[in-house]
């Protein structure tokens, strides 16, 4: 038998108390992505539950045992139990009744193999005793896992026909736990997936750019995202990707440089600059990862690894070096500094509050970032000189305006 180490679950501070309240182990069960990371010897984002008691019982027992309960999703089963040691979203076993592709209208049940039944791949229906770690799999999903394999369970076609996201799910899962070299992508699952793409085109775009943003980070990323575009998965949501050559080369250069991988950075290779506002428009990303997408395309330009961190921002002078494959080393632990003088020292020697202060400062400010910012010393000198020239150009307008 599998069993499950459960030092680090069973040390979160709350845990035992939730296991008790919610029945022990003969009513109450590990489940998903917790039981599939921790075989895997991977830290898990979330714990998850899943229990025969029926949501209201879940929550009348949490608040019996002074537990407080969140009911986010009790249409669907939910509650979530808020412990010291962090949120847990506890969730009663369901089948579904009706799906229409994107929603599902569920049924309670008590049986552990129904519920398992439901979800889309063997590798996250997987449960485990919370006392023992012993694991419970009903459809080979241990095998499944060991093997590096993305497996529906019952007939692909079916199973996106009830939630068309699970097409780009397929991929995710496969680019994260599959294999490198993609022998044991599961045919039957890749095919369904080729057949049905279309049908992507009926979810809404901030549930394909979840998707991809978490599929651009995966370690298998580039193999995956390459044969999503052989087999003409994006073709219906996101015709503008079409090659993966640029994002390969990317990889390359995060790797080699010790750079983490960014799905806004990764994105921005996948398709052309000039539909980088209208791809982030679509996938309805927020205001700053529009910005970054755009700005991403745009290129270093020759002004230098740290005048562009300093223009436009350490993150933004990132992407722009590592897709053009420019050197990002100055900026290794570099920190954009200040520039050290103000207006108020402008006004001291001699300049007008205002526009001509501001216009100085400004002049100042690009003299010391092509000189490689200089120390108080040198802006100093600067200013000096600036200050001077303005002094000057002001008095020769000034007397040509009094002769007029």
């Amino acid at each position: 038998m599998v069993t499950l180490a459960l030092d680090a679950i069973a040390a979160r501070e709350g845990f035992a108390a939730l296991i008790a309240a919610l029945g022990g182990p003969e009513r109450t069960r590990l489940v998903g992505g917790v039981v599939r990371d921790t075989l895997l010897g991977l830290d898990p984002a979330d714990i998850d539950l899943a229990t025969q008691l029926l949501p209201d019982e879940v929550l009348a027992r949490l608040e019996a045992a002074a537990i407080r309960a969140v009911p986010t999703g009790l249409a669907h089963g939910t509650v979530t139990a808020v412990l010291p040691g962090g949120p847990i979203e506890v969730t009663t076993l369901r089948h579904d009744v009706a799906t229409d592709g994107r929603h599902a209208v569920v049924a309670f049940t008590d049986v552990w193999q129904d519920d398992a039944a439901r979800r889309d791949f063997t590798i996250n229906a997987l449960y485990a005793d919370p006392a023992t770690g012993a694991v419970v799999d009903y459809f080979d999903g241990l095998a499944d896992l060991a093997a590096g394999r993305v497996r529906f369970i019952g007939d692909p076609y079916r199973r996106i026909a009830e939630d068309h996201l699970r097409i780009l799910r397929f991929f995710r899962f496969h680019a994260r736990f599959g294999d490198a070299d993609q022998t044991q992508i599961d045919a039957a699952g890749l095919d369904a997936c080729t057949a049905r793409a279309n049908d992507l085109m009926a979810l809404s775009r901030e549930r394909i750019a979840a998707e991809l943003l978490k599929l651009l980070v995966a370690r298998h990323a580039v193999a995956v995202i390459a044969l999503m575009i052989e087999r003409g998965i994006w073709r219906a949501v996101l015709p503008e990707i079409t090659d993966a050559r640029a994002l390969a080369d990317l990889a390359a250069r995060e790797a080699a440089a010790g750079v983490a991988p960014d799905p806004i950075r990764r994105l921005a290779t996948l398709i052309p600059p000039a539909a980088a506002e209208a791809v982030g428009a679509r996938l309805k990303l927020s205001n700053a990862d529009r910005k970054r997408l755009i700005a991403a395309t745009q290129g270093p330009g020759d002004e230098g690894a740290r005048a562009l961190a300093y223009r436009v921002g350490f993150a933004s002078a990132e992407d722009r070096l590592l897709i053009a494959g420019a050197d990002v080393a100055p900026l290794r632990d570099w920190t954009p500094p200040a520039l050290p003088i103000g207006g108020g020292a402008l006004v001291e020697r001699g300049l007008r509050k205002g526009p001509e202060v501001a216009a100085v400062l400004r002049q100042i400010e690009t003299r010391w970032i092509a000189e490689g910012f200089p120390d108080a010393a040198r802006v100093a000198q600067l200013a000096d000189e600036a200050v001077r020239a303005a002094t000057i150009m002001r008095s020769a307008s000034d007397a040509s305006s009094g002769r007029a």
